[in-house]
């Protein structure tokens, strides 16, 4: 799990709360059932009617997106294909075949595939440029459902801070609480505006960084299957795909020692 989302929400929350308390505010007034109900509830429903269903039930996908981590590092994967180019020089693509079966990684086994059967290297490029497209729609359409709920959660806190002064004024015949019935109604613009800013806008925000960071790796992958197939030698793989490690979350540094360079 990706500990720096857990930890900026629970650090944001605990900053305005912090202020709050620190102004002399009460924290218990700052729990309003009525307020959460309209404001989450709202965005939900707004959420709801602004995408279909097929796209709705992604969103456990997305947040599984936004606060995992990915599997397998660049890095990794970089030694795979220099392992891989090692083997295509010394025994030919067919001595591919078992890898491209049981590689852990969906992309890298159908562009191992195609390059055992013989593919045609535009064709192949073709092929998984494609992919890549597929996968970097698919977390925009991440992305964009949770800039929606941060679009209309403030929204929704205005319409229940009117709805709230609407019963201010209709109680004017009693003005000891007309104070506290108005930091009330004011309670759903806060839920709205902070839910949008804390949460909904930054975890979309993340999404599109983990698309990006996913795409930017299926693109060396590409480049690197493309040199298995060329058999190119496995040192001149390391140096070409370790160019992408400067942009995707990597662990160690590529190592050079130990090459096959036949």
């Amino acid at each position: 799990m990706d500990i720096t989302t857990i930890i900026g929400i629970i650090a944001g929350i605990a900053a305005l709360l912090g202020g709050f308390l620190w102004e002399g505010g009460q924290a218990g007034g700052l729990l309003q059932g009525p307020a959460a109900l309209i404001v989450f509830g709202g965005t939900a429903a707004a959420v709801a009617i602004s995408f279909p269903w097929r796209r709705l039930r992604t969103v456990p996908q997305a947040l599984r997106l936004a606060f995992g981590t990915r599997p397998a590092g660049a890095e990794e994967l970089i030694e795979d294909l220099a392992g891989m180019a090692s083997t295509a020089r010394r025994s030919g693509m067919l001595a591919l075949e078992k890898t491209a079966e049981n590689h852990e990684d969906p992309f890298m086994r159908e562009g191992l595939t195609l390059i055992v059967d013989g593919g045609d290297p535009p064709l192949i490029r073709k092929i998984l440029e494609l992919e890549i497209d597929k996968r970097q729609e698919k977390f925009d359409s991440y992305a964009k459902i949770f800039e929606s709920a941060g679009g209309y959660a403030p929204t929704m806190g205005i319409i229940g801070t009117v709805m709230g002064l609407i019963r201010v004024l209709g109680s004017l015949t009693e003005p000891a609480n007309l104070g506290s019935s108005i930091a009330v109604a004011f309670i759903a613009t806060l839920y709205g505006v902070a839910s949008a800013n804390l949460i909904f806008l930054p975890i979309a925000s993340k999404i599109r960084a983990r698309g990006e960071e996913e795409v930017q790796v299926m693109e060396m992958m590409l480049e690197g299957l493309l040199s298995v197939q060329n058999a190119e030698n496995p040192n001149l793989v390391r140096r070409k795909l370790a160019t992408y490690l400067d942009d995707v979350e990597t662990g160690a540094p590529v190592g050079t020692d130990g090459a096959e360079s036949r």
